[in-house]
C-alpha cells in the first residue's frame, strides 16, 4: 500500500547502527495506516560518530520522537534536555520524545517487558521470586521492571559475579531481596527451585549465534515456572522449546520488543495503538525473515 505524505506528516523513527534489520517500522506504520494517522516510522541509520549530529538533526527537523538502538542508548543521554525517571534508574535510553524542541530521554523496555508478562502470560509480578540470566542493558532494564513491579526476589546470574552483583545492587535500592550468582553456581538450581519466573537474557539461542545450548539444566525447569527468553530470533529458542517439553509457561522474546514499542507509541501520539495490529505486523515479519532464513 502507498501511503501519501505530505508537509503535515509527523515523522517518528529509530536511529542505531546498524538498523536494516529493525522491525519497528513496520509495526509502527502498520499502527498508523490502521488508525488513519498522518505519521511515518523511519529508520534511521547513525554511526557512532554522527550521534551528535543526529541528535541536534532531530531538533532542527522537528522528528516527534525516535526509538534509540545500539549502540546509542548510553551515549545519547548528554546529548539530551532531560530524563525520566524510568530511564535514569536504567541508565539508558530507548525512546526519546520531542516537546516542542525539549528532548526527553525514557525507557519503556523495563515497562514493556513488564507489561508482556501481564498481557501475554496473564503474570503479576507483584510478590513474584525472578531469576534473571545475565547483567548487561536488557537484563537492567528487566530488573528495574521487575523490581519497581514490587516483586519479592530477584536473583541475578552472570558468567561473571561481578556484574551480576552491580545488577543486584542496583535493583536492591528499589524494594526487592536481591542475589547474585554466577552461571555455573550450584547456588542457581536452589533458586530457579523456588522461582516464579525465569528471564533469559544473554545471545545463548539467538540464530546464527553459533550452536545453542541450553543456559541451564532442563530439569531444573518446573510448572508452575513462566519462562521467558529476549531473544526473539529465532520465534522459539531451545530455551523456550525445553521450557515447553517441561510443562511450563513460556513468553518469546517479541513481547518485550511489541510492548516497549506499545509503549514508545503512546508517548509520542498520546492515543492507544491497535496492539493487536502491531502483534500481527510484528509476528508476520519474524515469521517471514525465518522462513527466507531457513529457505
Amino acid at each position: 500500500m502507498v501511503r501519501d505524505f505530505s508537509g503535515e506528516t509527523a515523522v517518528v523513527g529509530l536511529i542505531g547502527y546498524p538498523v536494516a534489520h529493525s522491525l519497528s517500522p513496520v509495526m509502527h506504520n502498520r499502527a498508523f495506516a490502521q488508525l488513519e494517522m498522518n505519521w511515518v516510522y523511519v529508520p534511521f541509520p547513525v554511526r557512532p560518530e554522527d550521534l551528535e549530529a543526529a541528535v541536534k538533526g532531530l531538533r532542527a527537523l522537528s522528528l516527534r520522537g525516535v526509538n534509540v538502538t545500539v549502540p546509542h542508548k548510553t551515549a545519547i543521554v548528554p546529548f539530551l534536555d532531560r530524563l525520566t525517571p524510568a530511564a535514569a534508574a536504567i541508565g539508558a535510553v530507548n525512546t526519546v520524545i520531542n516537546q516542542d524542541g525539549y528532548l526527553v530521554g525514557d525507557n519503556t523496555d523495563a515497562i514493556g517487558f513488564v507489561r508482556s508478562l501481564r498481557e501475554e502470560a496473564d503474570f503479576d509480578p507483584a510478590g513474584s521470586r525472578a531469576v534473571i540470566l545475565g547483567a548487561g542493558g536488557a537484563a537492567r532494564a528487566i530488573a528495574v521492571g521487575l523490581a519497581e513491579s514490587r516483586a519479592a526476589r530477584i536473583a541475578i546470574a552472570n558468567r561473571t559475579r561481578e556484574r551480576a552483583r552491580e545488577l543486584a545492587e542496583l535493583a536492591a535500592r528499589l524494594g526487592p531481596e536481591t542475589t547474585a550468582l554466577a552461571l555455573d553456581s550450584p547456588e542457581l538450581e536452589e533458586e530457579l527451585a523456588a522461582a516464579d519466573v525465569l528471564v533469559q537474557t544473554t545471545p545463548l539461542g539467538m540464530a546464527g549465534a553459533g550452536e545453542a545450548h541450553l543456559p541451564v539444566n532442563e530439569n531444573w525447569l518446573h510448572p508452575p515456572l513462566l519462562v521467558c527468553d529476549i531473544v526473539y530470533t529465532p520465534l522459539y529458542t531451545p530455551l523456550l522449546a525445553a521450557a515447553a517439553r517441561r510443562g511450563c509457561r513460556i513468553v518469546p522474546g517479541w513481547g518485550m520488543l511489541l510492548y516497549q514499542g506499545v509503549e514508545a507509541f503512546e508517548r509520542w501520539t498520546g492515543r492507544p495503538p491497535p496492539i493487536a495490529v502491531m502483534r500481527r505486523a510484528l509476528l508476520d515479519a519474524l515469521q517471514m525473515s525465518q522462513g527466507s532464513e531457513e529457505a
